[in-house]
C-alpha cells in the first residue's frame, strides 16, 4: 500500500472516531463535519491505490 494512502486511511479512521464521539456527546454539527473529512479522505486513499496499481502495470507493461 502507497505511503498517502495509508496515511489517508488513518486519517479516515480518526475522523470516524471523532464523528462518533460528537455524535455521542450531542455535537450534531461538529459530527458532520467529522463525517464528511471521513469521506474525503476515504476517497483520497481509494484514489492514491488506484494509481498505484495502474502505476504498477503500467511499469510491468513498459519493462
Amino acid at each position: 500500500m502507497p505511503r498517502l494512502a495509508l496515511y489517508t486511511s488513518i486519517v479516515c479512521v480518526l475522523a470516524v472516531a471523532a464523528a462518533v464521539v460528537s455524535f455521542v456527546q450531542g455535537s450534531i454539527l461538529p459530527g458532520v463535519v467529522w463525517v464528511l473529512l471521513a469521506g474525503l479522505s476515504s476517497n483520497m486513499a481509494w484514489f492514491y491505490v488506484r494509481r498505484h496499481k495502474a502505476e504498477s502495470r503500467a511499469e510491468a507493461a513498459a519493462g
